[in-house]
């Protein structure tokens, strides 16, 4: 097994000044665990974001293939963790292995996704208009434009996804990606695990003869992510996470001298509507499939189904009845202590709301130190949801509230009162679907992904994703933190106009030796310009 050191990671040196320190804690026994880190001092953030700053003009002119290479090499070098990484993992987390084995695979991939999207150069978004210098009445000089690095960025572990989400996951390798050096936050619900996979990134750093400053990576909890989200030096922020602290990020980077993009995930109750055609159809599979997806990892996904809209009905009494009878099982762990405490205090709040009914059995007596959570499924009617606030907000966790409407209209009603959403869901039977047309006009503005007969849970890493959406899902509904179009996060565009040969970028210059798409003249083409 690994021996952890406990120490903050700046560039090549690990450090340890301050006083404060912390345990990760495994649900899975109920105890902490035995190493012991250190919160990040004033002075240690900014020695990890200032040789961050330092680094950013050597590491954005290195070839687009010395930053592909690394990117593999950081995948080859999480690979090599082995099973070391699989327990240390399971246990800060209480996640299953092969949860664990998936998961590490999915970053895997997308580090080595992002590789050949730099290999590739076109996300660059090169275009040219050559000079016109005869045109009347004003001649039209050279410009040139493309997308460039933002600068050093900030990245947030987040808590449900040790690696996907975390030290190297989908944000850290969209921003090395577009060549920002990135500094982490590690997330103290798995510091050990954050640990072994910077002391990977690290290796990669050394052996691709990167600059120093590439990548750091802090611990600590709230007051060290807010003084990291202050520095000076830094140009962007990617987080997960709850609400509140994504918007009090927002809010510091927005209070600035100079203000800074923060492109927080932040949650979602992923709104389900079932057709009254499709329960006809298929309740049975439909109320299994729900059953399945409220629960999986304890419900502890962005995505979870936390709301299904229908129509009343005895068939949507016996679609509750039977989702409520699948999800009743032994209560399982969550990821942390305070997770679960706040899906508790969610449910006990939804006990407690006239109108709202608990269609679970009661919860069982559970160990609070091994933070047990057991599934719930909730019901109301269209009224009292649509006169009730709290009833659209998240409880994170392995709950669903099921509302029952009157008719189409109020369906209508309920998806026009939602805000903004990771994703909403239409299950619909045959040729249902142009009665509902309003309804899936108006999910397009709500949400970042329409999904039609199928289930939220279940990010697909994949050039097309979309994952975002409207204020409270994200802070910037532009953009998407799983697919490549993640990198256009961390890059902005500068045009040079009238600017001599020798100082045009490859992706620029005539002879396009990149090979890269680019628009020329209003035409697309992978030509050189003679």
């Amino acid at each position: 097994m690994t021996t952890l050191h406990g120490r903050n990671l700046l560039g090549e040196t690990s450090s340890a000044l301050g006083d404060i320190t912390f345990s990760g804690y495994s649900t899975l026994t109920g105890q902490a665990l035995k190493t012991v880190f250190h919160e990040a001092t004033p002075e240690e953030i900014d020695r990890a974001v200032s040789l961050a700053a330092g680094a950013a003009g050597p590491y954005r002119a290195l070839p687009a293939e010395a930053r592909a290479d690394f990117l593999s090499r950081i995948a080859d070098e999480i690979v090599a963790l082995g099973d070391d990484l699989l327990e240390i993992a399971h246990q800060e987390s209480a996640l299953p292995k092969d949860r664990l084995t998936g998961e590490r695979g999915r970053t895997v991939g997308q580090l080595r996704m992002f590789a050949d999207l730099v290999r590739e150069g076109s996300y660059v978004d090169a275009r040219i208009d050559r000079a016109l210098p005869d045109r009347a009445p004003l001649p039209r000089p050279d410009m040139r434009r493309m997308l460039i690095p933002l600068g050093p960025v900030a990245v947030f572990g987040a808590s449900n996804f040790p690696f996907a989400f975390s030290v190297a996951g989908g944000d850290t390798a969209s921003a090395l990606a577009a060549g920002c050096p990135v500094v982490v936050k590690a997330h103290p619900a798995h510091p050990g695990t954050s640990e072994m996979v910077g002391e990977a990134v690290l290796r990669a750093v050394r052996g691709a003869n990167l600059p120093e400053g590439v990548f750091s990576m802090v611990h600590g909890r709230a007051d060290v992510g807010g003084r990291l989200a202050r520095h000076p030096d830094l140009e962007a922020v990617a987080f997960t996470g709850s609400l509140g602290a994504g918007r009090a990020l927002f809010d510091i980077a927005a209070s600035r001298p100079k203000p800074i993009p923060v492109y927080a995930e932040m949650g979602s109750v992923n709104p389900v509507f079932i057709l009254p055609g499709a329960l006809a159809e298929r309740g049975e599979a439909l109320a299994a499939g729900l059953a399945q997806s409220v629960t999986a990892g304890v419900g502890q996904f962005c995505t979870n189904p936390g709301l299904v809209v229908g129509i009343q009905g005895p068939a949507l009494d016996a679609f509750v009845q039977t989702v409520a009878r699948a999800v009743s099982k032994t209560p399982s762990s969550m990821l942390t202590m305070g997770i679960c405490s706040a899906y508790h205090h969610g449910r006990e709040r939804l006990k407690t709301l006239r109108g709202v009914h608990l269609e679970t059995p009661p919860a069982e007596k559970a160990d609070a130190a091994m933070a047990l959570a057991a599934p719930s499924v909730f019901s109301t009617d269209a009224e009292t949801f649509l006169q009730t606030h709290a009833l659209s907000e998240e409880v994170f966790g392995p709950l669903t509230l099921v509302v029952a409407c009157r008719n189409p209209r109020e369906t209508l009603d309920v998806a026009r009162r939602l805000e903004g959403q990771l994703t909403a869901t239409v299950h619909a039977g045959a040729s249902e679907l142009s009665a509902f047309r309003d309804l899936v006009t108006t999910l397009e503005t709500k949400a970042g992904r329409l999904i039609f007969n199928g289930f939220p849970t279940g990010v697909e890493v994949a050039p097309t994703m979309q994952h975002g959406g409207p204020y409270p899902a994200t802070t910037d509904s532009r953009s998407t933190s799983v697919g490549t179009a993640a990198i256009f996060r961390f890059l902005r565009p500068i045009c040079w106009q009238g600017a001599p040969r020798e100082l045009l970028p490859p992706e620029l210059q005539d002879e396009n030796p990149r090979g890269i798409w680019r628009m020329v003249d209003n035409h697309w083409t992978r030509e050189g310009i003679v």
